[in-house]
């Protein structure tokens, strides 16, 4: 099986979802809460983004794209630099409001990343133990499927809820299968 053919389709699927999330999408949406307190597509899509780099660059060591490339400082959240979204409460989700533009090119910059990285991986680097703090420790091809899967399932909200707020507010149809 070619592991890191499998790999890159499923990042690149993350990508794309990114992508259909964003695209002609009013930038006063992204930042919309639908219930006090609760998740938005800005913060969603930052998060998963920040996962992913924060992830495979330390399974790899390598620096971060945030850092490393100037997203930090172009994003100019009220954060800490090495904040990946673990653990926020309303007031930091809410501080992430950005737009469209800016999370496309941070996004795609984490992509183009992570698919230079995977292109690298083999069956054998699967077993590579990159994580020791738990037990077991956790190999690198259980890291990039957790990664895989948690970025999934946070575009999958922010798709949602994209749906949602723009029914909500009279916006742009979407088909079913966006």
């Amino acid at each position: 099986m070619d592991v890191a053919g499998l790999l890159a389709d499923g990042y690149s699927r993350i990508a794309g979802s990114v992508h259909r999330v964003l695209q002609d999408v009013d930038d006063d949406l992204l930042s919309v809460e639908p219930e006090p307190g609760s998740n938005t597509i800005a913060w969603l899509v930052w998060h998963l983004t920040r996962v992913q780099d924060d992830h495979l660059a330390d399974a790899f060591g390598r620096g971060q794209v945030w850092t490393s490339d100037g997203w930090v400082e172009r994003f100019g959240l009220p954060l800490p630099a090495e904040d990946t979204g673990y653990g926020h409460g309303p007031g930091e989700v809410a501080a992430v409001r950005v737009g469209a533009d800016l999370l496309v090119g941070y996004h795609d910059a984490v992509h183009a990343r992570s698919a230079a990285l995977l292109d690298t991986v083999d069956a054998d680097a699967l077993d590579r133990v990159v994580d020791t703090r738990w037990d077991p420790p956790v190999t690198l091809g259980v890291r990039l499927v957790s990664v895989l899967a948690d970025d999934l399932q946070h575009v999958g909200q922010a798709a949602y809820l994209r749906g949602l707020l723009e029914r909500r507010t009279g916006g742009q149809e979407r088909g079913a299968d966006d």
